[in-house]
């Protein structure tokens, strides 16, 4: 689940879906105008080595040189950035939708992709170019970040260890109502029986009053924060035993980030909400003071345990995520298994990288993540990926990669 910067992301998204405009190839984003690094931004997250193997490779299908230039307008060369794409990377990201995807004409493509396992560049880069077409999503939204937090945790609460992680509570109820209401936002509604009518589950300042819930472990107010933004992790105790944290369900309260908070109140300058600035400052100011300000985010998220195999989380499509090449997606703009392409620039926090143009898959969503021009990109597990996550708050543009069928060439 997501997301990462998600709390810095929301205070100045327009209160939920982003709005689009007509649909022609979108322009990148403005180049970002310079700031000043305090410290130097983590190294991206390397390249995914494919598993999947097969004898020989595949030769495109298709030669795009034999389409007429006037027709054209589809192509992957056209994509901003695409000729600095590593490709073989890319092709993980095709590999895991191959997986997920439930569209035929892609299906077959994977079928032929499986050949490619080995092949060198320039290879896989034919391929793509030959296969795929792109569809620009009209509009520009926000892409951030998020990654799978490692914490430490403890079997009984102390003065640091002061919040208890706690397992879905028996009075919450999920209420799947498809096919009574059309409205797509009314499909599930998350609330209780209380007192013979069915109402809104309580909000956080309510369930932590009321401690709802059962402690299943106990951890610093600021790191179970971070996690319930994250939607899932891992917690280590003091003689090793390490617990995977899996996200089981929310309060369904609307996720509402902090750093607005924390700007309009004068804690944090403008440009200094990165994740890694705010959880420093809940740190130094644990107790009521922090209490009131994360009080202001009404979601509260609910976990289970699990064993920790050291592997990374699985996103809500079912799979794995794969670092640098997942994202979390509104499903209701976008299918599980989607192929997409980010072209993300115009960062607004301090030590963030300037650009950010890659092949993705669509395998997660997130309570903060809303609107077709959307994205929340995976990078990982631990403290590194955790640090870039919180500074990826750059301006989005957003591209469909299609399968290029007979009826589309």
């Amino acid at each position: 689940m997501a997301s990462a910067a998600a709390l810095t992301a929301c205070a100045a998204l327009p209160a939920g879906p982003v709005d689009t405009q007509p649909l022609k190839p979108a322009a990148s984003p403005t180049a970002p105008t310079k700031t000043v690094v305090d410290s130097p931004p983590p190294p991206l997250p390397p390249n995914i080595v494919l598993q999947d193997t097969a004898p020989t490779p595949v030769a495109p299908t298709v030669d795009p040189a034999t389409v007429p230039a006037e027709v054209r307008l589809d192509r992957l060369d056209q994509l901003p950035g695409w000729k600095a794409e590593d490709p073989v990377a890319a092709l993980s990201a095709l590999m895991v939708t191959c997986k997920v995807t439930k569209d035929a004409d892609l299906r077959a493509l994977c079928a032929r992709a499986q050949g490619l396992n080995g092949s060198d560049a320039r290879t896989v880069r034919a391929f793509f170019e030959a296969n795929f077409r792109i569809e620009p999503i009209k509009g520009t939204g926000l892409l951030t970040g998020y990654y799978s937090p490692e914490y430490q945790a403890r079997q009984t609460a102390d003065a640091e260890f002061s919040a208890p992680l706690r397992a879905r509570p028996d009075d919450l109820l999920i209420l799947d109502l498809a096919g009574l209401d059309e409205d797509l936002g009314a499909r599930r509604q998350v609330g209780r029986v209380y007192e013979g009518r069915f109402e809104p589950y309580p909000d956080r300042s309510e369930i932590e009053r009321s401690g709802l819930g059962k402690p299943l472990l106990w951890m610093r107010p600021e790191d179970l924060f971070f996690l319930q933004i994250q939607g899932s992790g891992s917690a280590t105790l003091p003689d090793g035993q390490r617990y995977r944290l899996i996200y089981e369900a929310s309060n369904g309260r609307p996720f509402i980030g902090i750093a607005k908070t924390l700007r309009e109140q004068g804690l944090l300058p403008d440009n200094g909400t990165s994740a890694d600035a705010i959880r420093q400052w809940l740190a130094a100011n644990r107790g009521a003071k922090a209490d009131q300000v994360m009080q202001t985010n009404p979601r509260y998220v609910y976990f289970s345990l699990g064993t920790d195999d050291g592997t990374e989380p699985v996103g809500a499509a079912g799979i794995a995520l794969i670092a640098g090449r997942a994202v979390a997606i509104d499903p209701t703009q976008h299918r599980y298994g989607d192929l997409l392409w980010i072209d993300a620039g115009a960062p607004v926090l301090t030590g963030s990288f300037p650009l950010y143009q890659r092949m993705v898959s669509a395998l997660d969503t997130g309570g903060a993540i809303k609107g077709e021009v959307r994205a929340d990109l995976y990078l990982g597990r631990g403290d590194g990926p955790g640090l870039e996550a919180g500074r990826i708050r750059h301006n989005l543009v957003l591209y469909r990669l299609r399968p290029r069928t007979p009826a589309a060439q």
